[in-house]
């Protein structure tokens, strides 16, 4: 028998004052058996650093032929294609095929070592900007959240304030590269 996701609801008072954004959001996060508790709040983050009203979660890890978050626009083409992790090169130039803007958000213990091996390769890429998140940042947040939980997010200067009422966390992502964002 399959394991199931672990369902998160989350509220998000979001002030993104960097893009002149305010937004209450209700959301649910799958969070998939094989998938840990940062890499779930990381998919979280980059959706407050990137959101617009068309921007959703995707099935993400149960399938190899999405991102974990993405912007269609009402004719059903992939206006921004976001992958959360370390993936290879090959992925991220199929994706910048199908989608209009490619950015990838690389955050865990082995980032810098990825990015080491892959970045060449990636930076290469056309429409595509490449972010790292310091692995600690993305811990002290994931100690933010639970299974039901109300979140402040402040975004100013590139950093990502976020509060659950007892405590915070900032995430400042670091731009890898010299991307080629069009």
């Amino acid at each position: 028998m399959a394991l199931k996701p672990t369902i998160y609801r989350v509220r998000v008072e979001l002030a993104d004052s960097d893009r002149d954004c305010f937004e209450s959001l209700k959301l649910t996060l799958a969070m998939h058996p094989s998938e840990s508790l940062e890499r779930m709040t990381a998919r979280l983050l980059v959706f407050c650093f990137n959101y617009g009203p068309e921007l959703s979660f995707t099935k993400g890890l149960s399938t190899q032929e999405e991102p974990d978050v993405w912007a269609k626009s009402n004719s059903g083409e992939i206006d921004h294609w976001i992958e959360v992790g370390q993936p290879e090169a090959g992925r991220l130039r199929k994706a910048c095929g199908k989608s209009r803007r490619v950015s990838v958000y690389a955050f865990g213990a082995s980032a810098t070592t990825w990015w080491g091996l892959q970045g060449a390769a990636i930076d290469s890429l056309p429409r595509l900007q490449a972010w790292q998140m310091d692995w600690d940042e993305v811990q002290q947040a994931a100690a933010l959240i639970n299974r039901t939980v109300q979140l402040g997010v402040t975004i100013v200067g590139g950093t990502l304030y976020l509060d659950n009422g007892s405590a915070n966390a900032p995430v400042t992502p670091r731009r890898l590269g010299e991307t080629n964002a069009d």
